[in-house]
């Protein structure tokens, strides 16, 4: 039986084993890899795939991925219980990943799991989910042309070229990284144009061309090509180029080479590789002799209107361009250290990451939601619009965008098959034996790699005629209007938004009540508070960020089994709809679901009523592998309640009643909306990084510390802070108010002692909820242990027995530890002499060690995977490892078994020791 290791780590010491000759001491051990029913002699073992390796002395938790993991811009995580237990480095096979002790979160790894962007990595998808995916999906219906097309070409004739400049040092990175740009600019086009940069994604770096092997080196090793990741936007920049923009698509290997145990992922890297870009092209502009060819063969550049342009780890990257751009990082951070010299209009944010859950409120943004994202597959983007809820003045525009059918992959020319220069995939990747009914190629929903790339186009293009040019006829397109660009067609496009034009609005978030439905959070572990259960499906909305349980990310669950059961939700203020035009919700149901009608009511302060009309919903084409659950914003006018009298400066509460006769929905938030889209400017909030210090442990006492925490910028904000607990990894939090210069109290207490332990790690996180914008959203406080690892013995305790009874050797230590130590044993033949079988042992103790009884009579050494762990528990000084012997009715000779400690390698380490088994009389 495999029981999951609730211990968080084992220890690999130095060890003396001693056995039927003198004892002998050699260097250290290394367990091999704990098999799938290795749990015989240890009830702690660990999963299939996984175990404990040292090598050079540091020791790690390692799992093995039976088939190769696609380097890609989700973060693979370790988790257990539910928690995170770190941030795991990938070998080269890429198959194998591999997390440093000192580096874990929690001390228990029960349920050890594998997630990247929400999806398990560790398992096959759920037969009881797969059931419930219907066998085919439909389209959702086709939306009426909007009134202009941005995805139609401009009048202008197009150049290209590229440039190569010195490459540059940044902080955090060993190796420097490179300045390459592809350039596309209109031809012939007067004046200052404004300039659209291009930032892509975590892709891999280097191939050799004929192998179909890439890998995510840097730099590249000799007879390896870099991959130009940087030439797959070709026709979104050829596009705008057509519309006036000058464009660039800047290369970023460099950062995707080393950012793999970088905390932030490599988003303040990859900031300042952009804004290093941008300082390059104010120098040209302000020079224009002084730029290299490409650039001197386009306009000048306007470096008032900057679109930056994000796919993947580059959508965070260009975010956190855009705040470094408004609020400076702490300079030991950044890799650009000069002035401000453009204005960013707007992101464009493709698919993106946001690990730091740490949006820039004040700047307008689109974000494009692949449905079939493969990659980061919840779709946590979506926290780009949601996570700019009340935080700053909500003027600016952030619009999300759902493409029906799309991947990550394919709005990379260079990270699509058949059109890339080195070997690329699709990352939703194809089943043959379970086709999925959204995203298989070839069904109904999904598009081609060209419908895909054109689609994105099409939607970058409007982001830059809305945030650059300010065409506000294109805002139909991105705001939820429900209207479509042709130009993307055939593929379904929905969008929604918040911020702009949008007034007052029924926050779940905030202070409010709910009666007849359920004020759900976002994050809980508790299946009765959160908002979805994770076995029904996911929600970009819900998108997890790191602790288990979230404070204040909410939204209102709805349950009816039969129509007119309503639910009301009532703020603690009133609030004024006054001068809008309209009530906009964000609602969604479930995916596949049609129909769903809800009436939308308001009653003002004086308990007038009004009724001001029905609403419907449909849910998106989904599968047990998409994020499905997401909302569809539907408005209703607010002129029933102009003649039903209604004080429309005042309204309290907001009604929703099912019409349809049973369902679900969920109401993410309702709004007072009216057209338009206002300028934007920037607000004076706080920004806020958090540090992280190292410190030894001791050997006495309890030393506090402060967690470094930077507060920059203008005016006061609230943020939420939470502390993990180290042997848990459950959070804390409180909501603290922060001004520049004042920082955040974050005090932490390391205990001293002369026990062998691990580094532990006191964790701090920290997300904006007003006024403030986040930097660094994570440290703490990392406690080094200063105390050397104890000696181990192995010796006999009976190891000449009667068959009948058990073979037992003892494990002792020369000093207890905090932590468990555990030495591994395989065993191996005993020359000349008869071996113990696997008829003379227990036959459950077989069952669990190998998972199967083998047929026949086996020698205990022919066995595969037959490991046995010697294990001493933490604060312990000794443990035993047995092998139990059954007695049979045969009068037969001694019978001998031989155990060998190994490394990781299944190298031996010391001599071998030897048990005797007596036939009984």
């Amino acid at each position: 039986m495999i029981r999951a290791r609730r211990t968080w780590a084992t220890a690999i010491a130095v060890l003396t084993v001693a056995g039927v000759s003198p004892a002998v001491a050699y260097a250290q051990p290394k367990p091999p890899e704990v098999r799938p029913a290795a749990a015989a002699n240890n009830n702690d073992a660990l999963p299939p795939g996984w175990q404990i390796t040292n090598t050079e002395g540091e020791q790690a938790l390692e799992w093995h991925s039976p088939r190769p993991v696609p380097t890609g811009d989700a973060r693979v995580e370790f988790h257990a219980h539910g928690k995170l237990v770190g941030v795991p480095e990938p070998d080269e096979d890429g198959r194998t990943f591999r997390l440093p002790l000192n580096d874990a979160r929690t001390a228990d790894l029960a349920d050890l799991q594998v997630l990247a962007a929400g999806r398990r990595l560790d398992q096959k998808a759920d037969s009881a989910r797969d059931r419930r995916s219907p066998s085919a999906a439909k389209p959702p219906a086709k939306l009426p042309a909007g009134s202009v097309d941005p995805g139609k070409p401009g009048t202008y004739r197009t150049v290209t070229g590229e440039y190569a400049l010195d490459p540059v040092r940044l902080p955090g990175l060993s190796a420097p990284v490179e300045m390459r740009g592809v350039v596309v600019a209109p031809q012939d086009a007067k004046g200052k144009r404004p300039i659209a940069l291009f930032l892509h994604g975590r892709h891999t770096t280097c191939y050799v061309p004929g192998s179909d092997e890439p890998n995510i080196d840097w730099p590249c090793a000799k007879g390896a090509k870099p991959i130009p990741s940087h030439r797959g936007y070709l026709r979104d920049q050829e596009l705008l180029a057509s519309q006036g923009y000058v464009t660039v698509s800047i290369s970023a290997n460099g950062i995707n080479g080393q950012d793999g145990n970088i905390e932030d992922a490599g988003a303040q890297a990859r900031s300042s590789l952009v804004r290093t870009h941008l300082a390059r092209w104010a120098d040209w502009a302000a020079k224009p002799s002084a730029a290299p060819a490409a650039v001197r063969k386009a306009p000048k550049a306007d470096l008032s209107r900057v679109l930056l342009v994000g796919h993947s780890r580059g959508g965070e990257g260009v975010n956190r361009a855009a705040m470094d751009s408004l609020y400076p990082p702490p300079p030991a951070q950044d890799g650009y250290r000069g002035a401000v010299r453009w204005h960013i209009r707007g992101t464009v944010l493709i698919g993106p990451t946001i690990f730091g859950h740490n949006p820039v409120p004040d700047v307008p943004s689109l974000t494009i939601l692949p449905g079939c994202d493969g990659d980061v597959s919840d779709l946590q983007g979506q926290v780009y619009a949601d996570g700019t809820r009340g935080v700053s003045t909500g003027k600016a525009l952030h619009s999300s965008v759902y493409m029906v059918g799309a991947n990550h992959n394919f709005f990379n020319t260079e990270w699509t098959p058949g059109q890339a220069q080195a070997p690329s995939s699709d990352d939703f990747g194809q089943d043959p034996e379970r086709p999925d009914p959204v995203c298989s190629v070839g069904t109904a929903t999904r598009l081609t790699a060209d419908q895909q790339h054109r689609a994105g186009a099409t939607y970058i293009a409007a982001a830059a005629r809305l945030f650059v040019a300010g065409d506000d006829r294109v805002r139909e397109l991105v705001d939820g209007s429900d209207r479509r660009a042709p130009s993307a067609d055939p593929a379904r496009v929905l969008t929604h938004a918040v911020g702009a034009s949008r007034g007052a609005g029924f926050l779940p978030d905030g202070s409010v009540k709910v009666t007849g439905g359920r004020l759900c959070s976002a994050i809980d572990p508790d299946p009765r508070v959160a908002c979805l259960d994770s076995a029904a499906g996911s929600s970009p909305h819900f998108a997890h960020w790191q602790p288990e349980r979230e404070s204040g990310r909410r939204a209102v669950a709805l349950r009816w089994k039969s129509p007119g059961s309503a639910v009301t939700v009532r703020t603690a203020k009133p609030l004024s709809v006054k001068d809008a035009k309209s009530l906009a919700l964000r609602v969604f149901v479930p995916p596949n679901s049609t129909g769903t009608q809800l009436d939308v009511s308001v009653t003002d302060a004086s308990r007038k009523r009004a009724n001001l009309g029905r609403v419907r919903v449909d849910g998106l084409p989904g599968s047990d592998r998409t994020s499905s659950y997401w909302a569809r914003e539907v408005r209703v006018p607010l002129t029933a309640a102009t003649r039903a009298g209604l004080d429309l400066r005042n309204i309290a509460s907001l009604e929703l009643t099912p019409r349809t006769r049973s369902g679900q929905a969920w109401l993410m938030d309702a709004w007072a909306w009216s057209p338009g889209t206002p300028a934007v400017s920037k607000a004076p909030l706080t920004r806020i990084d958090i540090g992280r210090i190292k410190v030894k442990e001791g050997d006495s006492g309890v030393r506090t510390y402060q967690v470094p925490v930077r507060a920059s910028g203008k005016g006061s904000g609230t943020v939420r802070l939470y502390v993990l607990d180290p042997p848990t990894g459950k959070a804390k939090d409180r909501l603290v108010t922060v001004r520049p210069g004042g920082g955040i109290d974050v005090s932490v207490q390391v205990k001293g002692n002369k026990r062998f332990s691990w580094d532990v790690s006191q964790d701090v996180l920290v997300k904006a909820v007003r006024g403030a914008v986040v930097g660094s959203h994570s440290g703490g406080v990392i406690a080094e242990n200063d105390d050397p690892m104890p000696k181990v013995t192995v010796k006999p305790a009976a190891d000449k027995v009667t068959e009948g009874q058990p073979l037992k050797w003892q494990v002792a230590l020369s000093v207890p530890a905090d932590v468990e130590i555990t030495n591994t044993l395989t065993f191996v033949p005993v020359p000349d002499r008869r071996e113990l079988s696997t008829a003379d042992v227990d036959r459950q103790w077989l069952l669990d060690l190998l998972g199967q009884v083998p047929n026949g009579e086996v020698p205990l050494s022919r066995l595969e995977h037959a490991t046995l762990w010697a294990s001493v528990p933490a604060g312990k000084t000794s443990a035993e490892v047995t092998v139990p012997t059954v007695r049979d009715q045969l009068a037969e000779p001694a019978e001998y078994v031989g155990l060998q400690s190994i490394d990781d390698e299944g190298k031996p380490q010391g001599p071998v020791l030897t048990g005797t088994v007596l036939n009984a009389p």
